[in-house]
């Protein structure tokens, strides 16, 4: 459990009421990481539901080719920063993650239960909406800083 003044403190959570900071707090806890830690591998079950606090992730993309001789190559696709979620395929069905997260930097960030938000999200229609919306919010985002990256990248 976290204080509900912690989340208070950022934007992402700023429209929720004291009564959803209270039972979001409930299924939280702070984390930390060294730098090179991975936090999550791309195609498993996405459980947990980040906040970064501090520090920086970022996203990679395994392709592997060739049936005999694999050849592994990694892809950056995409960077977590400070204030940002993550993690958020665990409140998306089907709640797989869709790219390995790498710490960059040393993070500290806040771990939302995805299981417990889920439940709270369908008891309380208002908080789950007032949530998917800043998740869309940010899912855009990181959609958008994708294609630019694509398109330098062509370029």
């Amino acid at each position: 459990m976290i204080s509900p003044e912690l989340l208070r403190r950022y934007p992402f959570f700023s429209q929720l009421n004291e009564r959803h900071l209270k039972a979001i707090a409930m299924i939280s806890e702070e984390g930390e990481v060294k730098a090179g830690t991975i936090l999550f591998e791309e195609n498993q079950p996405s459980r947990s539901f980040y906040f970064l606090i501090d520090g920086s992730i970022d996203l990679i993309s395994v392709v592997e080719e060739g049936f005999k001789s694999k050849t592994r190559k990694e892809f950056n696709v995409g960077e977590i920063n400070p204030q940002e979620v993550f993690g958020i395929s665990s409140i998306i069905e089907p709640y797989l993650l869709h790219a390995t997260g790498k710490a960059a930097k040393d993070c500290r960030f806040i771990t939302i239960d995805a299981k417990a938000l889920l439940a709270l999200m369908e008891m309380d229609c208002e908080m789950g909406y007032i949530f998917m919306r800043h998740v869309a919010k940010s899912a855009t985002e990181r959609m958008i800083a994708t294609r630019v990256q694509l398109a330098a990248a062509r370029a």
